[in-house]
């Protein structure tokens, strides 16, 4: 890229990022003379960007809304961050999945060699789980070095925090961890790595912004077969409880005296079935089978348990305590 476009692009990124630039600053912040930005800021409007000029002792420039989609100028960060944004986009279920593939293709082919390499390795599964907490930062970097390692089939070495932010006040460095990454996935706004341990020698989930990649990275592998063969069901099944299969450990199936449109905004990765006037077929699952059983009851309704029987007995024993803490006395306070 030759100097005048790179300096282009920089002032396009900077006055991208706020409302107003005096022109000192742009021209301080570029490392170049003010009549040179007001040179660039000709050329970029000749582009059809719609840059007004503020004029006074402080005058500077804004990039306004134009009309007409101008040609588009990204630095390095922002064509990388588009790339992850575009194939994320491509496996959320939103309904805009071949639009945004075909988007990120668009955005490949007019990538510097450089970009497009990187942007090859890149590759996310998006495992889809409402949330309302306040998803950790992770370095850009970081998730492309775990992309590439995991790309390019290599043992990753890394150094993991047991939780963001911890201290550790031990005075002998604990070794790396190593480990074969199989994939990348986002689950409930967090980024984690799919990988095999070879020191506890099993299945791990790591998050992404408590690893510290360290290079160079190990010798490459063979990859292993995910159990179940499907990263997004073997992900949701460790966060349930199960055993990375992607099923909870305990399911069951009941009849329920709602209509079907009543249970289904409620049971968000069960299965409901219009089975008849206000009533329903529910297959849900849980960690265990009390837990199932007080999660059913939650629906205020009659309910008539299709199987298993340790759904049956569930119930048998929530029913027997929740009798006997309405008969005990009440505690004085």
């Amino acid at each position: 890229m030759q100097k005048t476009s790179a300096r282009l692009l920089s002032l396009l990124s900077l006055l991208q990022t706020r409302r107003d630039w005096p022109g000192a600053q742009l021209a301080e912040r570029l490392d170049i003379s003010p009549r040179t930005v007001r040179r660039d800021v000709d050329r970029l409007r000749e582009l059809g960007y719609p840059i007004v000029t503020s004029k006074g002792p402080d005058g500077g420039y804004r990039l306004g809304a134009g009309t007409q989609l101008p040609p588009l100028l990204f630095d390095d960060e922002q064509a990388v961050a588009l790339a992850i944004a575009l194939q994320i986009a491509t496996t959320t279920g939103a309904g805009i999945e071949e639009a945004a593939a075909r988007a990120l293709n668009t955005v490949r082919q007019v990538m510097p060699a450089r970009l497009r390499h990187r942007i090859d390795t890149f590759h996310v599964t998006a495992v889809e789980r409402p949330t309302t907490r306040p998803a950790p930062q992770v370095d850009s970097t970081v998730l492309m070095a775990l992309s590439a390692a995991v790309h390019a089939r290599e043992t990753l070495r890394f150094d993991y925090s047991s939780a963001a932010g911890a201290r550790d006040d031990s005075t002998d460095e604990p070794p790396p961890r190593r480990a074969e990454p199989h994939h990348l996935v986002t689950w409930g706004g967090r980024w984690y790595l799919v990988a095999w341990d070879l020191d506890r020698k099993d299945w791990r989930t790591f998050r992404a912004d408590r690893i510290t990649p360290r290079t160079p990275t190990g010798p490459r592998f063979s990859p292993r077969e995910l159990p179940g063969g499907d990263v997004a069901a073997f992900v949701a099944g460790r966060f349930q409880g199960s055993d990375g299969t992607g099923d909870w450990p305990c399911r069951g199936e009941v009849i329920l005296d709602l209509p079907a449109s009543d249970v289904a905004p409620y049971v968000h990765d069960g299965v409901v079935e219009e089975c008849g006037p206000n009533r329903c077929r529910l297959v849900l699952g849980s960690w265990s089978w009390p837990a199932l059983a007080a999660a059913l009851g939650r629906f205020d309704a009659d309910i008539e348990v299709v199987g298993p029987a340790e759904l049956k007995d569930a119930f048998a024993q929530l029913a027997q305590r929740y009798a006997e803490t309405a008969a005990a006395p009440s505690s004085p306070r």
